[in-house]
């Protein structure tokens, strides 16, 4: 179609129809380059100009402007874009599509280590020896499994200890990408789930009680009542303080603190009358106060807990990853297959399930983005799930914690832990 040019103070401008939507091929075929740059000098100073995807019709001329300044929201200069190293967390949609990055999966292994979040200070679940430089703990075992999953090597590793609050918050962690995993006693909640979190297969099934002293003569919740409780802010366990005694028409009185840091030399120091959070939280932290035999923690519970990995929302692959190296722990103890036994197991069995499970037979290793033998090197170098808990809680520890719900399903007992076959 030909149109005719037309006058604008003595100078040849070109006006196309509105609407039109030009393409970098129909843009060449339309107006030469050369003629571009007068084009738009000539028109920058026009007004009522309509911007190129505007819908309703109009007889005013499109102005096509070229330019090498970004549009809004798209990436910055090659210079300032994320390392391959760190985690993207993810944005708000938008008009222009975000850049492609590689998966979490693929940056851990660039890294050449995993960095997992955990406790520092939580003796049985993860703990910080300053002295040996040495982390270990149930929480800590579960890192070490993904990193012998991922690497063949349970120490590729870096662990950071993380709080409830302030400049080392869990969660915020998690969603700046500054660890690639969170094992930290934190309990799977829907309101979490909807912050740009996911959780993986609960590690382990707990409850919210309270520790007292011995000599108080408080034996259940009841005897609470007027009290005054030791919480830390912002945790579930504020939460269910809050509606389990107000739903009973307890009274008492909270005394609140901002991080679990300060929360049991606060009760050691005779600042409340009881404390407050999961029951393995207490009898972890019931060691470290001044005289553990005058403290008792209540076999009442007030809450269901179940506490697992967390990690940043929406890398499937990272999340199936993570889902089956847990379930790998939990499935190779009800096949019976332990760290002492493990190596026998493999150059012997003939059990199918044994086979698929240490990656003897079947991809599914591979299909996980890891080596199809994944399962046997978290076995071998850091255990089934029994050998986790017995290591960390189990009765030779100062901990001596009764599995109770965290049993082997198929076990019997009571045991709720269960993992899908490998199939």
């Amino acid at each position: 179609m030909h149109h005719e040019p037309s006058k604008l103070g003595g100078e040849v401008s070109y006006a196309l129809p509105s609407p039109i939507r030009l393409t970098r091929g129909r843009l060449r075929s339309v107006l030469p380059l050369a003629l571009l740059i007068p084009i738009v000098t000539l028109l920058a100073g026009c007004g009522n100009l309509l911007p190129i995807n505007q819908s309703t019709p109009t007889n005013q001329p499109v102005v096509v402007i070229v330019t090498a300044t970004p549009a809004p929201n798209q990436p910055a200069a090659a210079t300032s874009a994320p390392a391959p190293t760190e985690v993207v967390p993810a944005q708000p949609t938008s008009a222009v599509p975000p850049p492609a990055t590689t998966t979490l999966l693929e940056r851990v292994r660039e890294r050449g280590r995993l960095v997992c979040g955990t406790n520092a200070d939580l003796p049985g679940f993860g703990f910080y020896d300053r002295v040996r430089d040495s982390w270990s703990g149930f929480d800590v075992d579960f890192c070490r499994a993904v990193a012998a999953a991922i690497f063949g090597d349970a120490e590729a590793i870096e662990f950071v200890g993380l709080n409830t609050s302030g400049r080392n918050e869990r969660f915020e962690a998690v969603r700046s990408g500054s660890v690639d995993l969170l094992f930290r006693n934190t309990t799977w909640t829907l309101g979490r789930d909807l912050s740009q979190l996911a959780f993986g297969p609960t590690t382990f099934h707990d409850g919210q009680t309270f520790m007292v002293r011995t000599n108080s003569g408080i034996t259940s919740s009841a005897d609470l009542a007027g009290k005054r409780i030791c919480v830390a802010k912002g945790t579930t366990s504020e939460q269910n303080l809050n509606d389990d005694f107000a739903a009973r028409g307890i009274r008492f009185e909270a005394v609140s603190y901002d991080d679990e840091g300060q929360l049991y030399p606060a009760y050691d120091n005779g600042e409340c009358d009881a404390v407050t959070s999961d029951s393995s939280q207490l009898a972890s932290k019931r060691e470290t106060l001044t005289r553990p035999a005058d403290h008792l923690v209540l076999g009442e519970r007030i809450s269901r807990e179940p506490l697992g990995p967390v990690f940043i929302e929406g890398d499937e692959q990272w999340r199936d990853l993570v889902s089956w190296v847990v379930f790998a722990t939990i499935y190779a103890e009800e096949l019976r297959v332990s760290q002492a036994d493990v190596e026998r197991q493999a150059q012997s069995s003939d059990d199918p399930r044994v086979r698929r499970l240490l990656g003897l037979e079947g991809d599914f290793g591979s299909r996980l983005g890891v080596d199809n033998d994944f399962a046997l090197q978290i076995i071998r170098q850091v255990g089934n799930y029994g050998d986790i808990y017995e290591r960390n809680l189990g009765p030779d520890t100062p901990f001596a914690l009764d599995r109770g719900p965290n049993k082997a399903w198929n076990l019997g007992a009571g045991g709720v832990l269960a993992s899908p076959p490998f199939r």
